[in-house]
């Protein structure tokens, strides 16, 4: 029966995934579109943390796991309910022909009153209707549309882009730190008590990590948020990796210390690039492939989360602690950084069809485009120069309403 409820439980949590953020990123505009989805990686983290706290809890109560394991049942039927007042998304009504219900929608989640408001429900429109006559044109892709994803140049892009930081934020260990967090502290001496609390350190490093993201996430953009944690998560690394180095037995808080600094670093720095693994995913993909795109991404996660979970256990005993927490997670982080520099478009402050614009580009043209600016923005730190460097990445693109408001005055 556990096994049971844990395989319907993780089904409606694989949905859940791969909806949400496709939905946020859909129906809000797109001058906070990074900032709410977001919220839904601050919400992911802020469950493990009230996990990690229920199981401190009922730690002592006889037959506790039903009290953690039943105290979901709370969020959950308040999640449902929610769920039932909900409209639908405008950009799946336009694609199922529903284009006035779709302008109802519009009209009440985001309003009518301004130019841009019209203009992008506008071009939303044009642009579903014209992804759908490509889709009607290709006779060969009419019955299985995610085909596209291996023959249309745009949407392969998309895909490799939007799971590489999927497979890099997970490669980096995370979830096997979460899930082994108090088998970790028990390891540098803490007891099975003192454990289960502590945990609560690593839990909420995650937790704080990701406020910065939700409100920032607009303004510096993706590309700065990737280049800048990824480093975080290696120092973070470095730390856990030189406290094994340290003997436990004569040396046992330097040993605790360094383990500590080290899970708050790299926890903290990986909250913000968590929220761009939700992100990335729900916007990159064209609209008539987001559903396909946003399930593969998800599916993704969860199985690079239980690749390195499962075989955690077997790695650090293969590679030594060191070996495995500095040796293969920072040299993910460190592999990934250069990945990221080289080949991640920016795509802050853009509507979702302005997006489909930045992936039809070929490759080298991204490449490109991002090497001339990592020279300028080094350039501009050789000398000296941070507030021209800031300036520039955050940077926000005027809205039409602002236009309007600035020219009247």
């Amino acid at each position: 029966m556990m096994v049971a409820a844990r395989v319907i439980l993780g089904v409606g949590v694989g949905l859940e995934g791969g909806t949400v953020p496709v939905y946020v990123a859909e129906t809000v505009e797109r001058r906070i579109r990074g900032n709410l989805v977001s919220l839904y990686q601050f919400n992911i983290a802020l469950g493990e943390v009230l996990g990690y706290a229920i199981s401190a809890m009922f730690l002592r109560v006889p037959g506790n796991w039903r009290y953690i394991l039943g105290s979901s049942l709370v969020f959950s039927t308040i999640m449902f309910v929610g769920m039932l007042f909900l409209p639908e998304s405008p950009r799946f009504l336009v694609h199922q022909g529903k284009t006035l219900d779709a302008y109802k929608v519009w009209k009440r989640i985001r309003g009518i009153q301004t130019v841009e408001a019209r203009d992008e429900f506008f071009v939303m429109t044009a642009s579903v209707r014209q992804e759908e006559n490509e889709v009607h044109e290709g006779a060969h892709n009419k019955r299985f549309p995610w085909m596209d994803f291996f023959t249309v140049p745009r949407a392969r892009r998309s895909l490799i882009y939007a799971n590489i930081m999927i497979i890099l934020g997970q490669m980096t260990g995370i979830n096997a730190i979460m899930y082994y967090m108090s088998v970790l502290m028990n390891q540098i001496g803490f007891n099975e008590e003192n454990a289960n609390y502590m945990s609560l350190v690593g839990g909420g490093s995650l937790l704080l990590g990701t406020i910065p993201a939700i409100f920032l996430m607009e303004s510096f953009g993706r590309r700065f948020w990737a280049i800048v944690t990824l480093p975080g998560f290696f120092i973070g690394l470095v730390l856990i990796g030189a406290s094994y180095q340290v003997d436990l037995k004569t040396d046992l808080m330097t040993v605790e210390a360094l383990y500590l600094t080290g899970l708050i670093v790299y926890q903290g720095f990986f909250g913000c690039y968590a929220c761009l693994t939700w992100v990335v995913p729900s916007e990159v993909y064209p609209t008539y492939l987001r559903s396909y795109g946003m399930t593969t991404s998800d599916a993704l996660l969860f199985l690079m989360s239980f690749i390195v979970t499962y075989n955690f256990t077997a790695m650090q005993e293969a590679m030594g602690k060191t070996g495995l927490s500095l040796g293969f997670y920072g040299g993910i982080a460190a592999v990934g950084w250069v990945y990221q520099v080289f080949f991640m478009p920016e795509t802050k402050d853009k509507t979702l069809e302005e997006i489909e614009e930045v992936f039809s580009r070929p490759t080298m043209d991204i490449v490109r485009e991002n090497w001339a600016g990592v020279k300028e923005t080094c350039g501009n730190l050789a000398r000296g120069n941070f507030r021209k460097v800031f300036a520039e990445q955050t940077k926000r693109r005027r809205s039409v309403h602002e236009t309007e408001l600035k020219g009247l005055a």
